[in-house]
């Protein structure tokens, strides 16, 4: 359990509204229609300090590229920016733990989905935005749809899904509902989680899968290619938290909940979460014709020539990240043809708009190489084997590459040799045992996309170097 840290009062908003699963709703049946809400709360102030509990996760609370993420984050954050108060963050291991510790009184908010049910009923009252979920149904689209429309349909079809998970039992009783004939394959956690069987499914490797549906949505935008409309059970509830005996508190977040402006926040944030798509580009490499790699090759060259870079390994740099189109935002918010995120062009001394410029978004771009480069240096001390590690941390963030190489070094692995060792490691890093461990830093991290994104920067890179001339 990490120790508390105070946070600013901020919140970085994307663009858009979402259809959506997700839906604010005011946890004591009162929703505010304008900005007058705050008229209506309790006679009892917010504190100047709110302590709040959340968890890592793909949704929740996580960081990126060096930046603090989330849905859940974002919104707490912006309530705090909103109403005045600091946040002092502590991330527990598990909902358990985050319950505890409302429980004693050591958090006032649990700023997390915490189910709705009986079970939590005398330690949590629920409060803020509202999220229905149920089990889903992850399958492959074929020819733009999905085959399977109806429950009765999955007899004769094979079904993988987490040994001893809610999601077996939930197909078990299925089973059972529809007279039999599904297949149930379990498989053991230790080898694969919710989020592999996923990929499972969108590389063809297995057919179906069953996961909730927050799950399945944050995971479409990296699989655009999956269909999760099929429901496989009744839908469940969950919302933030606070003790029973802080109902004014709860009325104080559900009164913020309804008002407009918030609500307005909140379509923003459901759509960079759970609806902008976070999969890259996979367009076929370029065929180098005439000796080019690109219509930027003398800029490469130029921002290269006094570095150990070879201007070809940036390229294909730009190349995974872009495809050297200057115009592409992607859902985080980086921008430009080298992807650079606002905290880091202003960490340069960039302004958001500077980094839509070729030149400067490349050059930028070869500084962060080199103080990245600096950075990993002691730990990976061949520069040819240290370049994949460095391609790595500035796709993810240079924090999640610590954690996965000093995972690596726990279990066994090389610690200084990326592919078949710390490239494993990061995937670990999106299992609650792994990223709890003390040896991370820095939580949940889904690293199967920074390795998809090493592959194709040194897919392009080597076959740059058979075609295009140094």
């Amino acid at each position: 359990m990490s120790g508390f840290r105070l946070l600013p009062a901020a919140v970085l908003l994307a663009a858009a509204t979402m259809a959506a699963t997700v839906t604010s709703s005011c946890g004591s049946g009162r929703e505010e229609k304008n900005d007058t809400a705050d008229s209506a709360l309790t006679a009892m102030p917010l504190p100047d300090t709110l302590r709040v509990a959340t968890l890592y996760s793909p949704s929740s609370y996580f960081l990126y590229r060096e930046e603090t993420m989330g849905y859940d984050y974002d919104l707490i954050m912006r309530m705090a920016a909103d109403k005045g108060f600091a946040v002092n963050l502590e991330i527990a291991p598990s909902l358990s733990a985050a319950v505890e510790m409302l429980d004693s009184g050591q958090v006032d908010l649990i700023a997390y989905e915490v189910p709705v049910t009986a079970e939590y009923k005398e330690h949590v009252l629920a409060c803020g935005p509202e999220n229905i979920t149920s089990q889903v149904l992850v399958q492959p689209k074929v020819k733009g749809r999905a085959l399977i429309s109806d429950v009765t349909q999955l007899a004769g079809r094979d079904v993988f899904v987490e040994a001893g998970s809610k999601y077996m039992a939930r197909l078990e009783n299925l089973n059972n509902e529809i007279g039999g004939g599904i297949r149930i394959h379990s498989v053991d956690r230790e080898e694969m989680i919710t989020e592999d069987l996923i990929d499972l499914v969108s590389r063809d490797s297995i057919p179906l899968t069953v996961v909730d549906s927050d799950i399945a949505l944050v995971n479409k935008t990296y699989y655009p290619d999956l269909d999760i409309s099929l429901q496989v059970s009744f839908p469940q509830r969950s919302q933030w938290g606070v003790s029973p005996h802080s109902k004014w508190l709860a009325d104080s977040i559900d009164a913020w909940m309804g008002r407009k402006r918030t609500r307005d926040a909140q379509a923003v944030l459901l759509k960079r979460y759970f609806e902008l798509s976070k999969a890259t580009g996979r367009a076929a490499l370029l065929d180098f014709k005439e000796g080019v790699a690109s219509p930027f090759d003398d800029m490469f060259r130029r921002h290269c020539r006094d570095t150990r870079w070879d201007w070809r390994l940036v390229a294909a740099l730009g190349w995974t990240e872009s495809m050297f189109d200057a115009s592409v935002v992607s859902w985080a918010g980086a921008r430009g043809m080298m992807q650079i995120m606002p905290s880091t062009a202003k960490a340069y001394g960039l302004t958001a708009d500077d980094v839509l410029d070729n030149d400067k978004s490349v050059a930028t771009a070869v500084k962060i190489l080199n103080d990245l480069d600096k950075s990993l240096a002691s730990r990976v001390p061949d520069p040819d084997e240290r370049a994949r590690f460095v391609m790595a941390a500035y796709n993810s963030g240079l924090a999640h590459i610590l954690d996965a190489i000093a995972l690596a070094g726990k279990h066994g692995l090389n610690p200084q040799k990326w592919e078949g060792n710390v490239a494993p490691a990061l995937m670990m890093k999106s299992k609650p045992e792994y990223y709890n461990d003390p040896v991370c830093k820095n939580g949940y991290f889904n690293g199967r996309q920074t390795i998809d994104h090493v592959s194709r920067v040194f897919a392009f890179y080597n076959k740059c170097c058979e075609k295009v001339k140094k």
